[in-house]
Order: C-alpha cells, then structure tokens, then sequence
C-alpha cells in the first residue's frame, strides 16, 4: 500500500469512526449537548481531526443525516421491493413514505439541530432545502410514482406537499410525542385517496 492510499484509508477509517461516535452519543444525548472534544474523545481521534473533516457541529449533524438518507436512496435505487423496483408505483410510494417518517422520526432530535435554529452562516442561501440533494432525490422519487399511477395529477406540487409535512413544527413535534405511527397512518390515507388500487 503506497503512502497515498494509507492515508486516504486512514481518512476513511476515521470519518465512519467520528459519524459512529456521534450516532453513539445521540442515542444519550440531545445534540445540542454534544461537543466536538466528545465526539473526537469517543472516535478515537483528535479534535482537529473532526474540525478538519466536517467544519462544526452542524457539518458533522448534517453529515450523519446525509448518510442515513443515502442508506434509504439506496434501498430506492438497488434494493429489492416494495422500495426498490419490482412492486407497483402505490406500494412503492407507500413503503417509501413509511421509511421516510421511520428516518425522520428516529432522527428528530439530529433534525432539529439541522432546523431553524442552525447557524444561518451554516447553511447558505444555495443550500436551501429544495437545492439539497437529498431532497431532490425524495422529490424526484415520489413525483415519479405518482406520475406512472396517475398521470392526471401534479405529481411535482403533491410531491413538495408530502415532503413538506416532514418539515413542519406541528409534525416535528408530534414525532417528538412518538407520533411516527399517526404521521405514517395519515400520510398512507393521503396516498391511498389520491392513487386507489
């Protein structure tokens, strides 16, 4: 192993060993009481190291967000159904809503260090919520099911409003109550209405 490729396995290494550390602590903790010295102390690593890698707190939360999303864009793109391919569109919305509002509801407290409430520094103006890539994919994703089940409906508009429950205080706060399974009954009633078998 060249001297180039250790260190790009060291990175590596130490990227999952700090995102690891940080899902360990918000498991205890509200992410507003976790600081950098303890996440690096419990990674392994130095605090320059975590500094480096994801800039501040909010990097690192939104970071760890972003995997959690690819995991489920991934289950999308090459899983096998009813979130991969293979099942009809309705089944298909329906099991990726429910897995929305599982990551959603799992992450509540890692959502809300991403919200209002985040350094507006942090997050700059291209980086609104309808630029994020994660966003595009889910909006992407369900404005596409809804198309191929009904074509007559603006799949675009229906799509931002789904995902738009997901962002709003009421609902964040109902998760927070353990609320996931209302959210997820709803959203189903909602879908099912507009796309019947």
């Amino acid at each position: 192993m060249t001297e180039s490729e250790r260190l790009r396995a060291d990175a590596v290494r130490n990227r999952t060993a700090i995102l690891r550390a940080t899902e360990d602590l918000l498991t205890r903790h509200h992410p507003q009481q976790i600081s950098m010295e303890q996440v690096a102390a419990a990674a392994g690593v130095g605090k320059g190291t975590v500094f480096h890698r994801f800039g501040s707190r909010y990097g690192l939360m939104r970071a760890l967000m972003q995997e959690r999303a690819q995991d489920l864009e991934v289950a999308i793109t090459t899983g096998p159904p009813p979130l991969g391919q293979g099942a009809p569109p309705r089944v298909r919305l329906l099991a990726f809503l429910t897995a929305v509002v599982e990551l959603v509801a799992r992450n509540k407290g890692l959502l809300a260090a991403l919200g209002p409430a985040a350094p507006v520094t942090a997050a700059p103006e291209q980086d609104r919520r309808e630029a994020h890539p994660v966003y595009r994919f889910w909006h992407g994703h369900i404005s596409q099911l809804v198309h191929q089940q009904r074509p007559d409906l603006d799949a675009d508009m229906l799509a931002h409003v789904l995902l738009a429950t997901l962002h709003s205080e009421p609902i964040l706060n109902a998760l927070e109550r353990g609320d996931g399974n209302r959210l997820d009954r709803t959203l189903r009633d909602l879908v099912t209405g507009l796309m019947p078998e």
